[in-house]
């Protein structure tokens, strides 16, 4: 069985047992947490999609670590003007392991 569910403004495709980094979630490490906004559960040749939400479907997960993304760079310039700027980003993530889809 799998789900599709939105979090942090993206789309995941999940199954039990799967680890996976989203967007920053404010949960402690070790914590159960519940994902309401499921958009698709398929198992089989079975599938239900939602407009746009299933209701009465949640995806629960454990919260595995906290951490940060490799940085990236960011270098712009301009040739013959003498204009360099650096810049640097590590984007947030919270690490999911998905304990099971309750359809």
């Amino acid at each position: 069985m799998y789900a599709v569910i939105k979090t942090g403004g993206k789309q995941y495709r999940v199954a039990a047992g799967e680890k996976i980094k989203v967007e920053q979630i404010p949960a402690d490490v070790g914590a159960e947490i519940s994902l309401d906004q499921v958009l698709m559960v398929g198992e089989g040749d079975t599938v239900k999609i939602g407009s746009p939400l299933l209701s009465g479907v949640t995806v629960t997960a454990k919260v595995v670590s906290q951490g940060r993304h490799p940085k990236v760079n960011i270098f712009k310039m301009r040739r013959r003007k003498h204009y360099q700027k650096h810049q640097g980003h590590r984007q947030n993530y919270t690490e999911l392991e998905i304990s099971g889809i309750n359809a």
